[in-house]
C-alpha cells in the first residue's frame, strides 16, 4: 500500500487528508478539534485523526505533501513589499519574523510536528486546488477553474484534466485577484475577511446593483476572457494590514464598523460586488471552455464557494456538467496535494465511476460509536431515549420537525468542508413562516437576513426547484419553482431591505431567499441513508420532501465534532431535541446548564 498524508496550514482553515492507494480515507479541518474557527495552526489533531482512521502509524506513511511552495510565496511577499516600499513597513515587520523563523523551514517543521522522518514534498497552491477538483470528480476529462485570493503568485487558474494528467494552461497573478476584490468588499461592509464572504453573498439580494458601473469604472478592468486588473490605488491588501483605506471611502463613504446596523448602502454594495463577481466567473468559465473544448467543468478555490455564481455557470455557461469540490477553500488543498502526489508524482491512473464522485459524500471526518455515546450519557446522567431501529428514529425526528420543533443531528462521520450535509446539521420545517427568524436569532444567534438552505430528496428536486441534476454538496443556487411560489417576482420590490422578509414568498418560506433563490442540497440514499430516511418520513407525513438544513454550530464557533460539542451547543440554544446516533435527547427533560445561561447572555443578538 502507498499511504500519503496531505497538509494545508498557516493561512486559514488548516486541514489534513489521508489517501491510501488512491482512495480518500479521511479528511478534516483542525478547527473542529481545537474549537477555534478557521484555525490556521499546523493541523496536529486533524493529522492524528486521519492516521487513526486509516489504522496506521506516522512512520508507515510513504509521503507527506504540503499544499503550496513556501519559498515561492516568500518571493512574492518580499517582491511585493519592495515594490511598495516604504509603504507596508508595519506589515513587513509583522510578517518577516514568522517567515524567517518558521515558514522557510517548513519541511523540518512538518517532520517535527508529525514525528515523521520520511519524504516531504511541496505542491503548487492552485495545482493543489485543481487536483482537489478534478481527481475526485466523476469525470475522465474536464476543464478546471480555480479562483481564490492568492496562492504563491496565482490568484486564478484554468487547467485541463485527462486521466491522471493535469495541466494548468493559464493563470492570473497577484495582486489582480477576484477573491481579493470580493474580500475587500467583505471588509468594507463590516464583515470578517476569509470568514464572512458568504454573508455578503446572502446580503446581496436585499440590495440594488447601484455601484456596478462605479466599480467597473474605478476599481476593476474586466477583460473578455475573465482576467482582470485592479486599480491598487483603492486597495491596501498588497502592503498594509487592512484590505481598504481612505481612497475607497472617498468613493462609497465610511467603512461600516463591525456589528453596527446594516444599512441599504451595504445591501447595495453587496449586490453590486456580487454581480461583478458573477460576471467574472462566467467569463472565466467560458474562456476555460474555449481553451479546452471540454463539456465538463471542475471548480475549486475559495471563490468556488460562491454558489450563486456556480448556479449561473451551470445555467448560462457552455458546460453540460459541473462538479465543485465541497472543501473548495484552503482546507481542500490538503486533499488536493495528496491526490496530486498519487496521480502526478507516482503516475497512478484515475479511477472513474460515472454515477458518483470519490468524495464519499464528503463524510470523511470522525464518527463516534454508539457504545461510547451510551456510556457518556450514563456518566453525565443526561436523559435520553434509545431507538433500536434507525427507521423508527427517523420517523420520530420527522414528527418533531412537522410539529415545528428544531432538531440537532450528530450522526455518522463528520463532513469535510464548510457545509453541514446531514451528519452535523440543525434541521427544521421549511413550511414555517417564522422558522428563518427563529433559527437565526434563537438557535444560531446570527443576523436575521441570513438565508437557510433546503435539503431535498434528490428525486423530487426538479419538482420544487428550477434545476436539473444533482447538488449534493450545497454548492449550487437555483430558483424555487414557480408552481411553489405564493407571490410574483416583483411583489416585494416596493419594500426596502429586510422588510422584504415579512412577505412569505413560497410554500417553503424558511428556505426561499428574497429573490426566490435557494442554496440546494440534494440528498441521496447511497451517501447518507439516515438523513434520507428522515426526509422520506417528513415527506410521508407532510407531502413536503424538503427540510431546513443549517450547520450545527452558533455564530463564531466551528461546526460541532463530538457528542460533547453537540450537547453543549444544544443546551446553549433553543433547539428542542438532539440526535446522537441512535439516542434522542429532548430539551424539556434536560437540567439547565449555568454555563449555557451565561453564554446566551453574552452572545444573543438584539
Amino acid at each position: 500500500m502507498t499511504r500519503i498524508l496531505g497538509i494545508s496550514a498557516y493561512y486559514h482553515d488548516s486541514a489534513a487528508a489521508l489517501v491510501i492507494d488512491g482512495e480518500i480515507i479521511a479528511a478534516a479541518q483542525e478547527e473542529r478539534f481545537t474549537r477555534k474557527k478557521h484555525d490556521a495552526r499546523f493541523p496536529v489533531n486533524a493529522a492524528a485523526y486521519c492516521l487513526r482512521e486509516g489504522g496506521i502509524r506516522v512512520n508507515e506513511l510513504d509521503l507527506v505533501g504540503f499544499y503550496e511552495k513556501p519559498i515561492v510565496k516568500f518571493d512574492r511577499l518580499l517582491e511585493t513589499y519592495l515594490s511598495y516600499a516604504p509603504k507596508g513597513y508595519a506589515s513587513f515587520l509583522k510578517a518577516m519574523p514568522l517567515w524567517l523563523g518558521e515558514k522557510l523551514w517548513l519541511a523540518d517543521s512538518i517532520r517535527k510536528e508529525l514525528g515523521f522522518k520520511g519524504k516531504v514534498l511541496f505542491g503548487d497552491h492552485h495545482e493543489s486546488h485543481a487536483a482537489s477538483a478534478f481527481y475526485p470528480s466523476p469525470f475522465e476529462e474536464a476543464a478546471i477553474l480555480t479562483m481564490d485570493a492568492v496562492g504563491e503568485w496565482s490568484t486564478s487558474s484554468i487547467g485541463h484534466g485527462q486521466g491522471n494528467n493535469l495541466t494548468l494552461l493559464k493563470e492570473l497573478r497577484f495582486p489582480h485577484s477576484l477573491g481579493m476584490l470580493y474580500s475587500a468588499f467583505t471588509y468594507f461592509t463590516g464583515f470578517k475577511v476569509n470568514s464572512a464572504e458568504y454573508k455578503v453573498m446572502g446580503l446581496a439580494p436585499y440590495g440594488q446593483p447601484k455601484y456596478v458601473s462605479l466599480i467597473r469604472e474605478r476599481l476593476v478592468d474586466i477583460k473578455e476572457d475573465g482576467s482582470l486588473w485592479l486599480n491598487m490605488r483603492y486597495f491596501n491588501f498588497a502592503h498594509g494590514l487592512r484590505m481598504t483605506g481612505r481612497s475607497l471611502e472617498k468613493l462609497f463613504g465610511p467603512r461600516r464598523q463591525p456589528e453596527s446596523p446594516i444599512t441599504e448602502r451595504e445591501m447595495d454594495l453587496a449586490r453590486s460586488i456580487q454581480e461583478v463577481t458573477e460576471e467574472v466567473m462566467l467569463k472565466m468559465a467560458r474562456h476555460a471552455h474555449k481553451l479546452t473544448g471540454s463539456r465538463r467543468l471542475c471548480l475549486a478555490g475559495g471563490v468556488a464557494l460562491n454558489c450563486v455564481g456556480n448556479g449561473r455557470i451551470l445555467r448560462e455557461g457552455p458546460f453540460e456538467e459541473l462538479w465543485v469540490q465541497p472543501a473548495a477553500g484552503d482546507a481542500g488543498g490538503a486533499l488536493g496535494v495528496a491526490l496530486a502526489l498519487w496521480h502526478r508524482y507516482l503516475r497512478f491512473p484515475k479511477r472513474v465511476t460515472v454515477s458518483h464522485d470519490s468524495m464519499k459524500g464528503a463524510f470523511l471526518g470522525p464518527a463516534f460509536p454508539e457504545e461510547q455515546i451510551s456510556q457518556w450519557l450514563q456518566d453525565q446522567s443526561y436523559p435520553a431515549l434509545h431507538f433500536s431501529e434507525k427507521t423508527e428514529l427517523a420517523r420520530h425526528v420527522a414528527q418533531l420537525a412537522a410539529k415545528g420543533q428544531v432538531i440537532g443531528l450528530l450522526h455518522g462521520r463528520m463532513e469535510f468542508g464548510p457545509r453541514a450535509l446531514g451528519n452535523r446539521s440543525i434541521i427544521g420545517d421549511p413550511r414555517s413562516a417564522s422558522m428563518q427568524s427563529v433559527m437565526n436569532l434563537k438557535i444560531k444567534f446570527r443576523e436575521s437576513f441570513r438565508p437557510f438552505a433546503p435539503a431535498i430528496l434528490q428525486e423530487h428536486a426538479a419538482d420544487w426547484f428550477e434545476m436539473e441534476g444533482q447538488s449534493p454538496y450545497m454548492l449550487l443556487v437555483a430558483p424555487v419553482a414557480s408552481s411553489r411560489r405564493l407571490v410574483e417576482n416583483d411583489a416585494t420590490q416596493a419594500l426596502q431591505g429586510t422588510d422584504r422578509l415579512k412577505i412569505p414568498r413560497s410554500v417553503i418560506p424558511a428556505v426561499t431567499h428574497v429573490d426566490f433563490s435557494a442554496r440546494i442540497q440534494t440528498v441521496h440514499r447511497e451517501t447518507n441513508p439516515f438523513f434520507y430516511e428522515i426526509l422520506q418520513a417528513f415527506y410521508t407525513l407532510t407531502g413536503c420532501p424538503v427540510l431546513v438544513n443549517t450547520s450545527f454550530n452558533v455564530r463564531g464557533e466551528p461546526i460541532v465534532c463530538t457528542p460533547e460539542d453537540a450537547y453543549r451547543c444544544f443546551m446553549r440554544t433553543q433547539m428542542d431535541a438532539l440526535v446522537l446516533e441512535s439516542f434522542l435527547l429532548e430539551k424539556s427533560e434536560q437540567s439547565p446548564l449555568e454555563e449555557a445561561r451565561n453564554w446566551q447572555r453574552e452572545y444573543a443578538l438584539d
